[in-house]
């Protein structure tokens, strides 16, 4: 056996192994790749490469992002922001079938836009709104379910944590260009949502009756627009080339710290335990990319990237139906796989692929987000899945079946990402973010 089929076999073979036997995904991907880079290497001369390669990939500036954005969205959840964004959902949506359940929705899309996170948005909007749903009568698993399908919204509507790594990855991809490309997608998963739950409303009979006086509306409105303002002064300063998307995830977290200072919702005593919550979330991701650094020099060495793309171009070399076979991939994938390390393991190997039928990169990051945030929603790993369920207080089997409905709204809206660019790329080639060769298809991808 050759030695680079032989160190991708002990890779492969490792980290299913570890996996199954209950290991971290990250410790198992950190010995696996080790232990392949010792099967090419002498012994200290592995290790050297290992913690050479365990450093470039902590060395981006661009991963300083996501600790600043991770502290926001915990001061945020804990801050009062989150009631204020509810307030503004509920005016919204408060004349459609189903008000609380469509509040929610609204309200996920809006702290997702803040937080940057589907599991902060789902808990925080979860653990409010419930308890108002089941006083008018909604039935729990209906509250969870609406609740759990809107909750990955927060990773597609900047700022996104999950393409800020895709960012690094990929290479020269902007993260100004991925953050505007979001948008649309995001929107579309929860306006799918929206529909949805307002015919599953309308048939159970919950049909809202408040009214909201203008003074009331204006006042409530008044009051959410402090919170609302961080997306205009972070995106827009991005956009604006005030700052960088590193930079202004601190301002993120100063501006947010300083809402809740405001609205004397955070004391002292209560910042430790934000500060450690955001530290340990920050580790597992900086832990992640560091041991995907060394598997991405075994894979690139095994040629595992070109192994598999022969092997899929030999099947078709359609774009429709290699979109299709990565798609059932990432969806299987995104099962038992948080995002961050599937966007570490399968850019590299199906990016190229996509870039030789003409796919543009900001598109296939929304298309790879999308299908790993679909995973947030599945057993046995979906993290948004088991946050909705716990904060609900109903057990996963109840809300499975009343959850499959938005499991079909999400994958049309997959479908429509996959294969027409116009919803990705419209405003960030609108903003001049992104270039396109003369006679690109914004209608169809590879057209």
């Amino acid at each position: 056996m050759e030695q680079a089929a032989l160190a991708a076999l002990v890779m492969v073979v490792s980290i299913v192994i570890m996996l199954a036997l209950g290991f971290p995904i990250g410790l198992s991907i950190g010995a696996g790749a080790a232990a392949a880079v010792m099967v090419v290497l002498p012994f200290e001369q592995a290790m050297m490469t290992a913690a050479k390669r365990t450093f470039t990939g902590a060395n981006s500036f661009s991963l300083l992002a996501i600790p600043f954005f991770v502290l926001a969205g915990n001061i945020m959840n804990n801050g009062g922001i989150a009631k204020r964004l509810i307030g503004c959902a509920k005016i919204l949506a408060h004349k459609l079938p189903g008000a609380l359940a469509q509040t929610n929705i609204v309200a996920n899309m809006l702290f997702g836009a803040i937080s940057g996170s589907g599991v902060a948005a789902a808990s925080a909007m979860g653990g409010i709104l419930g308890p108002m749903e089941e006083e008018e009568g909604y039935a729990r698993e209906f509250s969870a379910a609406v609740n759990i399908a809107s909750g990955p919204t927060g990773m597609m509507i900047p700022p996104s944590n999950i393409m800020i790594v895709y960012s690094t990855v990929a290479g020269s991809v902007s993260i100004a260009a991925l953050f505007m490309a979001g948008y649309i997608p995001g929107i579309l998963w929860g306006i799918g949502c929206m529909i949805l739950t307002g015919f599953m409303a309308k048939k159970r009979g919950y049909v809202s009756t408040e009214k909201f006086p203008l003074k009331l509306a204006l006042k409530t409105l008044w009051e959410g627009i402090p919170s609302l303002l961080l997306i205009v002064i972070v995106i827009g300063g991005i956009l604006g080339g005030v700052f960088t998307a590193t930079e202004g995830s601190a301002i993120a977290v100063v501006y947010s710290l300083l809402l809740s200072v405001i609205y004397r919702s955070i004391k002292m005593k209560d910042l430790p335990k934000i500060l450690l919550a955001s530290v340990k979330t920050t580790a597992v991701v900086e832990f992640l990319v560091c041991v995907s650094s060394i598997m991405s020099w075994v894979m690139s060495f095994a040629k595992i990237p070109q192994m598999i793309s022969n092997a899929m171009l030999g099947i078709s070399n359609n774009p429709i139906v290699i979109l299709i076979i990565m798609n059932i991939i990432l969806l299987l994938v995104g099962t038992f796989m948080d995002p961050t390390p599937a966007v570490l393991i399968f850019t590299p190997i199906f990016l190229p692929i996509v870039q030789s039928f003409g796919m543009n990169a900001v598109h296939f990051g929304l298309m790879m987000v999308m299908n790993l945030c679909v995973g947030t929603l599945t057993p046995p790993v979906g993290a948004i899945l088991f946050a909705g369920c716990k904060i609900a207080n109903v057990k996963i089997e109840q809300v499975i079946k009343t959850l499959l409905p938005f499991f079909g709204v999400v994958l049309v809206a997959l479908l429509l990402i996959t294969y027409i660019p116009f919803f990705s790329l419209l405003i960030p080639k609108a903003l001049g973010l992104i270039s396109l060769p003369a006679g690109f298809n914004m209608f169809f991808v590879g057209g």
